[in-house]
């Protein structure tokens, strides 16, 4: 770790991916909350991501229990100076013909809600983190999307471009250049960023398990994800801001 500690919000927290990108920043030695709708599942997750990750509740669909998570945390530390979103959800069919609504209103709010209300609450606080920092995990479905992964692809790019516009505000009020921006007269370097996590799936412990036959060409293991997480804060925002990198291998 570089620096002093900086307090990291992880989202989706109770499933492997949260678990190992906890995990991955507390060992770094700041400061983890982890956030998930079910107690029982967080409090596992939490504990199975090391003694310094504190798991919290929240329904982060619903923008008023946001809120309410944001004032719990700002009574107990100053900022949240990182958030790496983890919620999400997969739904596919055949074609176009037979995409449900039903999967559409799942991945609207798994996908695109949560982030919109997440990002909403906490954006003053990255703006105002000496390190902010803001990453989601999107698809390659985006950029090459199937019939059959319509919906799926579809509430991704959503998502994806609520972030690249997260970045642009960003990037408005902190680098002085743009002739929207607040500070064009006193400009300060950037120091906050919102970027995109491109995987083609990911994949754990568990899954290989599950299918020691199987080779899981192209897939990005929770542990890389993970590094890649933590790294964002050893890497100047400049650079990173408004970025999809691509972790599928």
């Amino acid at each position: 770790m570089t620096g002093e500690p900086l307090t990291v919000l992880v989202t989706g927290g109770s499933n492997a991916s949260g678990i190992a990108v906890a995990r991955a920043f507390a060992l770094a030695g700041h400061r983890v909350l982890t956030i998930g709708s079910n107690e029982a599942r967080i409090k596992a997750a939490a504990a199975e991501s090391g003694n310094d990750v504190t798991p919290l509740v929240c329904d982060l669909s619903r923008l008023e229990s946001v809120r309410e998570l944001a004032s719990e945390i700002h009574g107990n530390t100053e900022r949240v100076d990182g958030v790496i979103h983890l919620v999400g959800g997969w739904r596919g069919a055949k074609g176009i013909e037979d995409q449900p609504d039903e999967d559409w209103a799942a991945l609207e709010e798994s996908a695109i809600t949560t982030l919109r209300n997440v990002t909403r609450v906490f954006y003053k606080d990255l703006a105002s983190s000496p390190k902010g920092r803001f990453a989601m995990v999107s698809s390659t479905a985006v950029a090459a999307p199937t019939a059959g992964a319509a919906t799926y692809a579809a509430a991704k790019a959503a998502a994806e471009t609520w972030t690249l516009a997260m970045a642009d505000g960003f990037r408005r009020a902190q680098s002085g250049n743009s002739e929207d921006s607040g500070n064009k007269d006193e400009p300060v370097e950037q120091h906050s960023a919102a970027v995109v996590f491109v995987v083609k799936s990911l994949l754990d412990a568990a899954m290989r398990r599950e299918h020691p036959e199987r080779k899981f060409p192209g897939y990005t293991d929770v542990e890389d994800l993970a590094a890649a997480a933590v790294g964002l804060f050893d890497k100047p925002a400049a650079e990173l801001n408004g970025q999809r990198l691509l972790l599928a291998k």
